[in-house]
């Protein structure tokens, strides 16, 4: 009988090392040069790219790399993981987890007509030529999710008509009061062509805020704060700053043949608290501390320090492939061998990007170079934040490749 307990005993002893050196084959500790990334991060202020950056690498809830490097230029700030920046595009992932929050609760379908929950979408045209003729498809939820709905951003060339004081890439809070009066401006407005025809990036979140809006019954940023924010604790990030937070806004850096220094003239948001207009695509300011929280619940699986913000269904249907890339298109073509989700871009074949970096990691980037990618096969994100135009891919590609090497 001992030895029959013994023999036990040892097969499952054997068991348990051969299943723990088979999980830790799996999990890859990333190892890189540390000093090569901080002296790429000066590079980018050397090169008169960036003013002062940051940037955060974490594995296993632990922080790997962690480096923040000033430029001691004038007209700059020290920066630090309490800094506010925009965020801009980096909202619109925000966004998403909201919808998908909502999708989870059952209160609506993807394949959902638009005008079901704003019914000004209802009888919508598209530019065909110099023509414009009616949709003969309807706007569905699932077209402003995945940047198919023919909706743009109104800086490109001529509208046959005009939403009043609205030409810029990114429209300004000032403009409207509301996100009501903002998305029935919006839906007079011709689309580029028949919804769901091909990918075009544009205003999509920000009409689906006021999606959720009509959904749950609040305000876009009342429902962000107690679904995302609160439970993350994300103090620090809105759609509005008080005159404490404003002292630690980070000014933007700008180097183009009319101006070259740090300015806070260029803002073409206010932040302003009195603004209802809360933009789901690019209207959010936040900082290291609280964004980082942020993809730490995305790389865990929709979890944080036991708070389940999403399910992890949630998030495989954001990395679905929904639209290809537009490679063809000067903003995206630097990133090669990517696809298109819910508003992220996903990795899908590494030997176009790196052949280093995992297959399948994903993330998103905003218009002031605020970067981030969740790589959950090494339980890894990183995150950089800067304030700086003009907008650049080579950021987040140089830090992923001093991180990924081999």
């Amino acid at each position: 009988m001992t030895n029959k307990k013994s023999s036990i005993h040892f097969i499952t002893a054997i068991i348990f090392i051969i299943s723990t050196n088979l999980i830790l084959a799996d999990e890859i500790k990333i190892s890189f040069d540390k000093k090569k990334l901080t002296a790429f991060q000066k590079s980018l202020i050397d090169d008169e790219i960036t003013g002062s950056n940051v940037t955060l690498i974490n594995q296993n809830g632990k922080t790997i790399y962690h480096e923040v490097v000033q430029s001691g230029k004038e007209g700059d700030k020290n920066i630090n993981d309490q800094t506010i920046f925009p965020i801009w595009s980096m909202t619109k992932p925000v966004t998403i987890v909201a919808m998908m929050i909502l999708h989870e609760q059952k209160k609506f379908k993807f394949n959902d007509n638009l005008s079901k929950y704003i019914p000004a979408f209802k009888n919508l045209t598209y530019k065909d030529g110099n023509e414009i003729k009616k949709c003969k498809k309807p706007l569905k939820i699932i077209h402003l999710l995945t940047h198919t709905s023919g909706y743009r951003y109104y800086d490109q060339d001529p509208l046959p008509v005009k939403i009043p004081n609205y030409e810029s890439v990114h429209p300004n809070q000032t403009q409207f009061n509301d996100l009501s009066s903002y998305v029935e401006a919006v839906a007079k407005q011709p689309l580029e062509f028949e919804p769901g025809s091909r990918y075009l990036y544009g205003i999509n979140q920000a009409i689906l805020g006021r999606v959720i809006e009509v959904i749950s019954g609040k305000s876009f940023e009342e429902f962000l704060r107690e679904n995302i924010f609160n439970p993350l604790d994300m103090k620090d990030t809105g759609f509005s700053m008080t005159k404490e937070q404003r002292e630690r806004f980070q000014p933007l850096w700008i180097n183009s043949e009319n101006l070259k220094g740090f300015t806070y003239l260029l803002d073409e948001n206010t932040y302003s608290p009195s603004s209802k207009a809360h933009f789901g695509g690019e209207g959010l300011v936040s900082t290291m501390n609280d964004y980082s929280k942020f993809c730490e619940m995305l790389v865990n699986k929709g979890e944080f320090k036991g708070n389940k913000i999403m399910s992890e269904k949630s998030i495989k249907l954001m990395k679905k492939k929904w639209a290809d890339w537009p490679g063809e298109n000067e903003l995206f073509n630097k990133m090669k061998g990517y696809h298109n989700g819910f508003s992220v871009f996903v990795l899908n074949n590494p030997k176009e990007d790196n052949p280093n970096v995992p297959r399948g990691i994903w993330g998103w980037a905003g218009y002031h170079n605020t970067h981030f990618w969740i790589d959950e096969k090494n339980k890894v994100f990183g995150l950089i934040m800067s304030r700086a135009r003009e907008f650049t891919w080579d950021i987040p590609l140089g830090v992923r490749k001093i991180v990924y090497s081999k």
